[in-house]
């Protein structure tokens, strides 16, 4: 079984994990139509419209 010969430094390790670290959060972008905050391409989980159009029709369970 292969073994390290030396130690691994704090320096090499972190280098090696920096690619994780650049990750960000995708962008957020503004409802038109309620002004809420949402994903870009998505329907606005607020008011179910996507470029002007009412996409998910509200149900009501009564």
């Amino acid at each position: 079984m292969a073994v390290p010969k030396r130690k691994t430094s704090k320096a090499k390790r972190d280098m090696r994990r920096s690619p994780n670290m650049k990750k960000s959060v995708p962008g957020v972008s503004v409802c038109p139509q309620c002004h809420e905050p949402k994903l870009p391409h998505r329907v606005c989980p607020n008011c179910n419209y996507y470029d002007g159009k009412e996409v998910v029709a509200e149900t009501i369970n009564a």
